[in-house]
């Protein structure tokens, strides 16, 4: 069969045969034990409703197999023989080029060389997943190739429910991750809904089908580093910046660090992903040892170096080493996947890989004492550096917040906020977010470099006329994103699809759009695909991440991301997504996204330019109704751009008066 044929077919009348379990591919660790007899067979029950009858008899050894030997059941024996990456656009098979377009961009998150579990259908953060069992992925590709532009695809956690009848300006895709009722979002609750096949964590752009491999975050890190090298007032040139985790998004660090200039150590505890990412070019360097550590810092030091070096072992190793040794720390954070501290997501130091991931699953109880032990001893070494002037910050992760719930030192003398504050509080939100800039994208469907080339000079051109009259609170911004879009070629970021990544304003973004809309009129370039990460202005309500320098007690209510989705929705959106959980986990943040289909089309000018100026000054407007200064300056210029944009602003009461 061709390859569209068999995305025709869907789940075959016919099952293919057993497949063996590659043990050359990162897998996912088992999950833990958590269903009853009775809750088992519930799960067999949903996963043999996919297939005929007939089938079932055989299929429902191998698939309690599966559930008793990893904890979930994946069905590995429906996973195509074709390689998995993202096919020019007309490769695929459809009636609808925004179907293809999706296609396209589910098929680049399940590409080996973007996802971290790609066997298991998982992005990255260690259970960011985009369906959960092989069965959904054939369902939905087959949907999606029979699909007009008078249906849309309703997506509930990776299940595809079905085609519905709608109308052409309708999303063609809306999806819902893990959105389940509020008393039921503990991490437990999320172990045995997807366990039982009913419910996924999507992360943010896994689950949204718009994550473009390390690119999708190196650029916002590269900010991150830049602005933190900014704050403590120091050159990023021969100063050190430490942090772990290589395996998904948190891979970009050290490319970030390169591009910011500065020496970076990453530590990471898996061979095979830290193996991957030098592969890719993300690190430099690989070191085993603690001992050649200190040495390769010092001389980079020395000689100020700009060089990424992973360290193939523990973080807590390094904090407490650099401390003894006295190697000065000028930036340090985390980005372990501490939003799954309990599934794969954070390792104990003083225990090898293998035994880890074996006592995650058989001793779920022990692993979580040695998980909260190391915690503790990564927050103590941490608190030594930073007495000695290291600024450290937290990346989002969850790190100080479960940091504190294991009894680390890691809270103020308030006891309410954390010690150190989060990147958002301190850098992301008063310098981006509050102004409107953040992580626009775009990918190029053609698969053509030459096209994304052309879509990097497009978007260079109109950054720069643009910084001509920008005003001056803005100018820092416009340069820094000046600087990467020109960087973009020479610091290969592209893994999987032909994608960029860019921070830009509602302005910027509109204009950007258009110019890539006339260019595809054009016959310039081919088809583009417009996106964000959900990490963004609007996307995310998260009160340790997003929204923590919110300060109007409204920080832990999602209002925000909720309207986002649907204002993007009947705006214009080709897709869009709602998750529970995503970076700081399952409970903690609601996240949105959406995907837009450019095809030149005088429908898509309007459609782009109704939902961008949306999709960003909703977000302004909550920042500035929070009394946050630089959001109240970028909405009252949105507002005289605008004549339709009315927000009410909020009255600044005078502090004497208390």
């Amino acid at each position: 069969m061709t390859f569209k044929e068999q995305i025709q077919q869907g789940i075959p009348s016919i099952l293919p045969s057993k497949k063996d379990y590659d043990l050359a591919i990162n897998h996912a660790p088992k999950r833990k034990e958590i269903l009853s007899t009775e809750e088992k067979k519930l799960a067999l029950k949903n996963a043999l409703r996919y297939f005929e009858a007939q089938h079932h008899a055989e299929l429902i050894k191998e698939f309690s197999e599966e559930l008793e030997t990893y904890g979930r059941i994946y069905m590995y024996r429906l996973r195509p023989d074709y390689r998995m990456y993202a096919r020019p656009i007309d490769e695929y098979p459809g009636k609808s080029l925004q179907a293809k377009a999706i296609m396209h961009m589910i098929q680049n998150n399940l590409d080996y060389a973007v996802a971290q579990h790609p066997h298991e259908l998982i992005t990255y953060g260690g259970n960011g997943a985009v369906f959960q069992n092989w069965a959904q992925y054939l369902l939905t590709m087959q949907y999606l190739s029979e699909m007009t532009d008078e249906q849309t695809l309703t997506m509930y956690s990776g299940h595809p429910m079905g085609l519905f009848p709608s109308h052409s300006e309708a999303p063609r895709v809306v999806v819902t991750n893990g959105m389940v009722i509020p008393n039921y979002s503990k991490p437990d609750d999320w172990e045995k809904m997807n366990a039982l096949g009913v419910s996924q964590y999507g992360q943010m752009t896994a689950g949204s089908y718009m994550y473009i491999g390390p690119q999708g975050i190196v650029h916002g890190t590269t900010i991150t580093v830049l602005n933190g090298f900014r704050k403590i007032k120091l050159n990023p040139e021969g100063n050190l910046f430490v942090t772990s985790g290589l395996g998904g998004m948190s891979g970009a660090q050290p490319k970030a660090g390169n591009i910011a200039g500065c020496i970076t150590v990453c530590a990471e505890v898996n061979p095979k992903i830290t193996k991957i990412r030098h592969e890719q070019g993300w690190i430099n360097e690989i070191v085993t040892s603690t001992e050649e550590l200190v040495k390769r810092v010092t001389l980079a030091k020395a000689n100020k170096e700009v060089v990424s070096i992973a360290y193939l072992g523990n973080v807590v190793d390094v904090w407490e080493c650099f401390d003894k040794e006295n190697i000065k720390i000028d930036l340090g954070s985390d980005q372990t996947s501490l939003h799954n501290p309990w599934a794969g997501g954070y390792y104990p130091v003083g225990i090898s890989f293998e035994k880890a991931n074996d006592m995650m699953a058989n001793n779920p109880e022990l692993f979580k004492e040695k998980v909260q032990e190391s915690l503790r001893r990564q927050a103590r070494a941490i608190n030594k550096h930073t007495e000695k002037g290291t600024y450290f910050f937290d990346y989002g992760n969850a790190f100080l917040l479960e940091a504190s719930r294991a009894g680390a030192d890691v809270m103020a003398e308030n006891n309410i906020d954390f010690r150190y504050p989060s990147y958002v509080q301190d850098i992301m939100g008063p310098m981006c977010f509050d102004y409107g800039f953040g992580p626009f994208r775009w990918v190029c469907t053609s698969g053509k470099p030459e096209d994304l080339q052309k879509t990097d000079n497009i978007a260079s051109q109109v950054l720069e006329e643009l910084a001509k009259t920008s005003p001056e609170e803005i100018q820092q911004q416009m340069q820094d994103n000046i600087k990467w879009i020109k960087g973009a070629q020479e610091n290969k970021l592209v893994v999987g699809s032909q994608a960029r990544i860019l921070y830009a304003d509602a302005e910027g973004r509109i204009k950007i759009a258009e110019a890539f809309n006339q260019a595809i009129a054009k016959g310039e370039i081919g088809t583009v695909v417009l996106g964000r990460d959900h990490h963004d202005v609007s996307g995310t309500d998260s009160p340790y991440r997003e929204t923590s320098n919110i300060y109007d007690g409204s920080r832990f209510t999602a209002d925000m991301a909720i309207q986002n989705v649907i204002g993007d929705s009947f705006r214009g959106a080709t897709w869009v997504s709602i998750h529970n959980g995503g970076g700081v986990g399952w409970g903690e943040v609601i996240n949105g996204g959406f995907g837009m289909v450019l095809d030149g089309s005088q429908e898509a000018s309007k459609r782009l330019a109704s939902m961008l100026f949306w999709d960003v000054n909703n977000g302004i407007s909550r920042r500035s109704w929070a009394r946050n200064d630089e959001a109240i300056f970028a909405i009252k210029r949105a507002m005289e751009v605008q004549p339709l944009l009315k927000v009410t602003l909020p009255n600044i009461v005078d502090e004497n008066l208390f």
